[in-house]
């Protein structure tokens, strides 16, 4: 959800409210950012918002019956509460350019390589395109497209760029290793 949209059931737009009050999540939300370093296709001004309460989310979007296309944006919001609670971590952003190429969740360690994190709910709507943009701009770090229907892991390449697909456990697992 986009900063934007948090304020439309109240009739209030926090971005015009800006000078009065920053947007500020409250703990049941996380705001992403998108600033990976200063790159002049890098869209760094937009943050998202993402609910930890799926059905919260449901409710706020108006939708009363579950429809296919709603299946990803909320597998994103679990997939991003996994990560928070399993990794104990807050430093999650994501990225998008200026041609529209997005990546759903980056991990960026101080003085390490971008790790691209794409959520899908099948690994058949995996596309691609936005972990190829961002490995022209960052091009170490591994690639994850993490997918409800995964059960056995498996890897692609696309052009340079090889993407592991894994369930949720499996994502955390892979994460972890050097964590602690």
């Amino acid at each position: 959800m986009g900063v934007k949209e948090r304020g439309r059931p109240s009739g209030t737009n926090p971005i015009g409210r800006r000078w009065k009050r920053p947007v500020v999540p409250s703990p049941g939300q996380w705001r992403r950012s998108g600033r990976l370093r200063n790159n002049p296709v890098e869209i760094v001004s937009a943050p998202k918002v993402y609910g930890f309460d799926t059905g919260f989310v449901c409710c706020h979007r108006g939708r009363h019956d579950m429809r296919r296309e709603d299946m990803g944006a909320l597998w994103e919001h679990i997939v991003l509460n996994e990560l928070h609670g399993r990794l104990q971590t807050r430093d999650i952003r994501y990225w998008r350019d200026k041609r529209g190429h997005e990546i759903d969740f980056v991990i960026a360690p101080r003085g390490g390589s971008p790790t691209a994190i794409e959520c899908k709910m099948t690994a058949s709507d995996f596309d691609p395109t936005g972990i190829k943009a961002f490995r022209r701009q960052y091009p170490e770090g591994k690639n994850y497209a993490v997918a409800h229907d995964v059960d056995r892991g498996f890897r692609r390449t696309y052009d340079a760029a090889e993407v592991e697909f894994v369930s949720l456990p499996r994502l955390i697992e892979a994460l972890s290793v050097g964590r602690g």
